[in-house]
């Protein structure tokens, strides 16, 4: 996905096909921490689909899909029995707005990272969702171009599963695995 563990910026590929991405201000993490900026890595699944109505069309896409409603908010108060989940506005805890003015949130996928079995602190509100213009980092999700997301959705079977990892990191796996074969 980025080319090493500080790159702010990727790729994001499915079959063929690369989009540029953005990912979090502190880059990719095997170890994120609620805050840090960091985009989590490893191999989580894709979950949900939730999108503005009023911003676009529905999405197109295998996967669940909900419309965002004006009170819907993401907990991410470590301490909350409801941390990094949907919640309803207002909200007692610290909770993300979904519905948000600059459009990041139009449409967005919900990652399964630190869902089954929550850690508290270990991060929340990992999401793959629209990139700014000038594809500016993000607080720790994965960010891509509207149509790009869009173009995401379309090929995705049912139960797609994200790889965030470096250039480095996965040419150190790929090298790792030829020297195991036998010739």
């Amino acid at each position: 996905m980025a080319l090493s563990a500080s790159a702010t910026r990727g790729r994001l590929q499915l079959g063929n096909l690369t989009f540029p991405c953005a990912v979090g201000r502190a880059g990719i993490r095997a170890r994120k921490r609620e805050g840090d900026g960091a985009t989590p890595a490893g191999a989580w699944r894709l979950r949900a689909v939730l999108y503005r109505a009023d911003r676009g069309p529905r999405p197109r896409t295998a996967l669940a899909i909900r419309r965002i409603r004006r009170d819907d908010g993401w907990c991410d108060a470590p301490s909350d029995r409801n941390y990094n989940r949907l919640v309803k506005h207002p909200y007692p805890a610290s909770a993300e707005a979904l519905w948000r003015a600059d459009g990041l949130y139009d449409v967005l996928v919900v990652i399964d990272y630190n869902e089954r079995q929550r850690v508290r602190g270990r991060g929340s509100a990992v999401f793959m969702h629209v990139a700014r213009p000038d594809l500016a980092p993000t607080a720790g999700c994965i960010a891509l171009a509207r149509r790009h997301l869009a173009r995401v959705l379309e090929g995705l079977g049912r139960a797609p599963t994200l790889s965030v990892a470096t250039a480095r990191r996965t040419a150190r796996k790929t090298a790792h695995r030829h020297r195991g074969m036998k010739r």
